[in-house]
């Protein structure tokens, strides 16, 4: 017998099996998973009422809220293509997401339905436009959520027709293009991903998540499924904020949590930690750029928290390699332990060079992360070219430089592809580059990614402008703002009367970042 691997499973099997537990607490609203169920079946029939069938697009852009969480389910019930949309991102960016994966109904936070009005003129497929949240009156040309589905009925939806190989969403990456690609992940990669978060992150029924993790990150890292799946507490935050982050550990006895390395320097650097009686001993799982391994140890030592590192990326659902103590690495080995780890179960990983044949595993010699799985995308919407350069010959190309050693534990050291991860956000440092050569002042300009403590890395430009003293790096971050995203703008510029290339004119990034990175690993205080 084959049954298809369908995400709708996780909410089917909560909801029958748990249907009193609590299943969402965000804010005063708390929600049984039977009570979960309804509303996503009500917002399942709403929008099939407007016309929305297998394959339709449905975005979301919002915060996380319960309301984000309802979206993945309702959509997939039906057949629908979610599209969680970064709300970090400017109008521009949204425009073209919208308009690229030819969206049918937006759904909205009602604090960003302005962004959406201001480019409405340009969305060139949107039919319907719904407003989530808010205690004022819906802004006009909107429907209010919860009285469109107050009227939807509560009975299932007709069943699609889904196989395992369809696409459940279509997860925006910045990648290294001035565009964003649109990544396509099926529900048989989500649901395997859901399986390895089960396994190696050991989720359990009885855990309470908080959610610091936008859930616009690839479907919440899969959160959204596993923790579902096994009937634990969502604990939604809105917006970080250290206070509001211990008062949830402490008062809903949270247990579980993902984050970017920014999250956990917030918790680390929170002063009023002794003020609260936390009873749990929570484990943190962290992806992005690597912490350093002195966050590890704090973590562990002064708050007597648990400290998981994983690694992926948008196109693997993410999860590829999970780091945590076993026999291979010592509790107390930090460095190691800040490493992104093994591979999962069912992931085939190669460090690989130029030539496609695996570099020795001595922990020295450097390669491009290849990966064969099952969690592996399907592809880029719209874009076959970028699949075929992402995927070749059975294995998808990271564009991640690593080491590993005996045990095919690796260590990522640079990214081939140029991204900047600042906060868990993939920036990419050819469209800043794009935003600073607009300035007429600019002769040559060059971002790399530096360390920093809060956010792992962040944005450096380097600039040649075209008559010494006429710029100034406060001029060139100015100019971005002005153009990007606040969080893809440098957070330092700088003025240099040369860049480093090769007899070919090609630019030497890698001679640019040695000065930066070559002491990486220093402790933090």
């Amino acid at each position: 017998m084959k049954v298809p691997l369908l995400v709708n499973d996780f909410l089917r099997r909560a909801a029958g099996t748990y249907p009193g537990k609590l299943a969402v607490v965000d804010g005063p609203l708390r929600l049984t998973y039977a009570d979960l169920e309804q509303r996503v079946a009500k917002l399942a029939n709403a929008l099939r009422s407007m016309g929305v069938a297998k394959g339709d697009r449905v975005c979301i852009l919002s915060p996380n809220s319960h309301y984000f969480l309802e979206s993945f389910y309702a959509t997939s019930a039906i057949g629908a293509i979610l599209v969680p949309l970064n709300y970090r991102l400017v109008a521009s960016d949204h425009e073209y997401i919208l308009n690229h994966a030819g969206v049918k109904v937006v759904l909205v936070d009602w604090e960003y339905t302005a962004i959406v009005d201001g480019i409405r003129p340009s969305l060139r497929t949107v039919e319907h436009w719904i407003a989530a949240g808010g205690d004022g009156p819906v802004p006009s040309g909107w429907r209010d959520w919860d009285e469109l589905t107050a009227a939807a009925p509560l009975d299932a939806p007709p069943d699609p027709g889904m196989d395992e190989d369809d696409v459940v969403s279509i997860n925006y990456t910045s990648g290294t293009t001035a565009r964003p690609k649109g990544v396509m992940l099926t529900h048989r990669n989500c649901y395997l991903n859901a399986y390895n978060m089960i396994a190696h992150l050991g989720i359990r029924h009885d855990d309470v998540e908080l959610w610091t993790l936008p859930m616009f990150h690839c479907n919440g890292w899969g959160g959204v499924y596993a923790l579902t799946g096994m009937g634990g507490t969502h604990v939604v935050l809105r917006s970080i904020d250290g206070r509001k982050i211990f008062d949830l550990i402490e008062r809903e006895r949270v247990t579980f949590a993902c984050m970017a390395p920014a999250v956990l320097r917030t918790i680390l650097d929170y002063p009023d930690k002794q003020q609260h009686r936390i009873e749990t001993r929570p484990r943190f799982v962290v992806a992005g750029a690597p912490p350093p391994a002195a966050f590890v140890e704090r973590l562990e030592r002064e708050l007597g928290w648990q400290f998981i590192e994983i690694y992926g990326l948008t196109e693997t659902s993410p999860l590829l390699t999970v780091n945590h103590p076993d026999h291979n690495v010592a509790a107390d080995d930090w460095g190691q332990r800040a490493r992104a780890g093994a591979p999962a179960i069912g992931v085939a990983i190669e460090v690989r060079d130029e030539h496609d044949r695996p570099v020795a595993k001595d922990g020295t010699a450097v390669g491009e992360v290849c990966t064969r799985s099952n969690v592996v995308f399907r592809g880029y919407w719209e874009q076959p070219a970028e699949t075929d350069k992402a995927i070749r010959d059975g294995w998808f190309h990271t564009g991640d430089l690593a080491v590993w050693d005996a045990n095919g534990t690796i260590h990522i050291v640079d990214r081939k592809k140029d991204v900047i991860i600042s906060g868990g956000e993939n920036i990419s440092s050819a469209e800043i580059e794009d935003a600073i050569y607009q300035h007429p002042g600019v002769l040559e300009c060059a971002v790399i990614g530096i360390p920093n403590e809060q956010w792992g890395e962040t944005p450096l430009a380097l600039v040649v402008p075209r008559r010494p003293g006429e710029l100034s790096g406060d001029d060139i971050i100015a100019f971005c703002r002005e153009r990007l995203a606040h969080f893809k703008c440098p957070s330092e510029a700088q003025i240099v009367a040369e860049l480093p290339r090769t007899a070919t004119g090609k630019l030497q990034k890698f001679k640019l970042r040695e000065q930066f990175w070559s002491n990486r690993d220093r402790k933090v205080n």
